[in-house]
């Protein structure tokens, strides 16, 4: 058996898995927010939420605050529930190799 049969393509980034992470903790998260959390550039932040979203693993929200648009994002059931696989196989990954060695 393949060693990664449950791993979810759309998590392996490390921006994405801080995304989802910083997600989890909070209701609605605001792009500058998620700027400042994950450390990434507009571009690249930008580039792993339009995946998240197309995934329909995150949701979001734009509006209008003063004369500047605000977006903000909002992990939905999907995204939690790949999340957790996605942490159960990385666990099941690690009990396998703790047995090997």
């Amino acid at each position: 058996m393949p060693c990664c049969d449950a791993m979810d393509e759309a998590l392996l980034s490390k921006i994405r898995l801080s995304i989802i992470s910083e997600l989890l903790t909070n209701a609605w998260v605001s792009f500058p927010e998620l700027l400042v959390a994950t450390g990434a550039t507009n571009g690249n932040l930008n580039t792993h939420l339009a995946k998240l979203v197309a995934c329909r693993y995150v949701t979001e929200h734009k509006t209008i605050s003063g004369r500047r648009p605000l977006t903000q994002y909002r992990i939905t059931d999907a995204g939690r529930r790949a999340f957790f696989s996605h942490l159960e196989e990385l666990q099941r990954i690690a009990r396998s190799a703790t047995r090997h060695s």
